[in-house]
């Protein structure tokens, strides 16, 4: 598949045209039809939020936390539209749900976005959980809740943001962790003694949720679908 560069005269003419682009913008899966007299494509991508952690019920004087989830990894490419097929599949990648606090469970990941073979982006981690216990607390560094990365072509790409990691300083002062953005998202914040925080479009992490002593259980945020944006220059 021939990536065009910026520099590229080809590119510079199609930018230059007085023909209005033809913008696509996919937010669920579906199927891109080649505009009659396609010069030059710009395909985007984002995939899926990671769902945020939840926080377990809590008994006196204990604590519970969950960290945001990860936000989807973002990537873009240009293409001669001749090297392209007529149709391409597009599949938008889910939003990652939120951890059940009755369980109590971690985040689900993201899901990844694509424009046929041509170009992915990986959808964020799910965010982590620290069980009911005593304070201080603080979570682990794994990598659940690490931002989407690893997907593949395009010609510019940029990893999603990690979710925060939660954690207690005592039995009343404790948080969650936000979610983490991606590159067409904010920032989703934590919340304590609640659902948390669904990540913002498109590909923004769930956020954690926390919970002080003697609470009841609850669910981490959902995250965020992805989205593709298919910009066709004539």
């Amino acid at each position: 598949m021939a990536l065009i560069a910026a520099g590229d005269p080809t590119y510079a003419d199609n930018a230059m045209s007085a023909e209005t682009p033809d913008v696509q913008v996919f937010t669920s899966s579906g199927t891109w039809t080649k505009p009659a007299s396609a010069k030059i494509v710009h395909v985007e991508v984002v995939g899926g939020g990671g769902g945020g952690g939840s926080a377990g019920a809590t008994g006196a004087s204990q604590i519970s936390f969950g960290d945001g989830g990860g936000g989807g990894e973002y990537a873009s490419g240009w293409y001669d539209a001749d090297d392209l097929a007529s149709t391409v599949t597009v599949t938008i990648g889910a939003g990652g749900a939120g951890g059940v606090g009755a369980t109590p469970a971690a985040g689900s990941s993201g899901g990844t976005t694509s424009f046929g073979s041509t170009i992915t982006a990986v959808g964020g981690g799910g965010g982590s959980i620290r069980a009911a216990g005593t304070a201080p607390q603080f979570s682990s560094s794994g990598t659940g809740r690490a931002g989407g990365t690893g997907g593949t072509g395009g010609n510019y790409r940029v990893d999603g943001k990690p979710g925060a990691r939660g954690f207690a300083i005592s039995a009343t002062v404790v948080t969650g962790g936000d979610g983490g953005a991606s590159m067409l998202s904010g920032q989703a914040l934590s919340t304590v003694l609640a659902t948390g925080a669904t990540g913002s479009n498109y590909g923004g992490g769930g956020s954690g949720t926390a919970n002080i002593a003697s609470s009841s259980a609850q669910n981490g945020g959902a995250g965020a679908k992805g989205v593709c944006i298919v910009t066709t220059y004539l």
